[in-house]
């Protein structure tokens, strides 16, 4: 499989898509602020949003290791297991950070807002999935598997970020 980072340089649509409405930006990987996993895995940074949070990379290995996003409230969550996963999410619900409650009715109410400033967000978004190569989920999909990823895996000491000179812990991103 190529790299779906490599893909995203290569596809201006799909890159577009991503920056907007997926708020999702390459160039924007470093979070300004030292820190670490508690669980001592390694951890990259390789995104971004237009607010100051970052997407890392946890673990070793390539694109299918986890992604943990941190905004910069100080508030943190593994939202993928790996970036094909993320990259679904953001196709699929750009608007996942309204989403806290995982349903499709919280979903559509944020849907149809992106809808009425996008409305050719459904063909935009096709096309940056075809350029990346991924076949896309439903919605309600893709919400069941975030809230998967971070009440499971993602709710254990593995994935807990670490703000270094504070040795603060990031409180979740989205409340239990």
């Amino acid at each position: 499989m190529s790299s779906l980072i490599t893909a995203i340089t290569r596809h201006a649509e799909a890159a577009r898509f991503l920056d907007w409405p997926g708020d999702f930006d390459l160039a924007r990987g470093d979070h300004g602020e030292e820190v670490h996993l508690a669980s001592g895995a390694a951890l990259e940074g390789f995104a971004g949003d237009g607010a100051g949070g970052t997407f890392f990379f946890c673990g070793d290995g390539g694109e299918e290791r986890p992604v943990l996003y941190a905004d910069s409230e100080g508030r943190a969550a593994l939202l993928a297991a790996g970036l094909p996963e993320l990259l679904r999410l953001l196709l699929v619900v750009p608007w996942w950070r309204d989403c806290g409650g995982f349903s499709p009715a919280e979903s559509a109410r944020a849907a149809a807002e992106y809808l009425e400033d996008m409305p050719d967000l459904a063909a935009r978004r096709d096309r940056a999935a075809a350029a990346l190569g991924l076949a896309l989920p439903t919605e309600a999909e893709v919400l069941a598997r975030l809230h998967e990823v971070v009440t499971g895996v993602g709710s254990g000491e593995e994935y807990v970020l670490v703000h270094t000179p504070e040795d603060a812990r990031y409180e979740p991103y989205f409340a239990g």
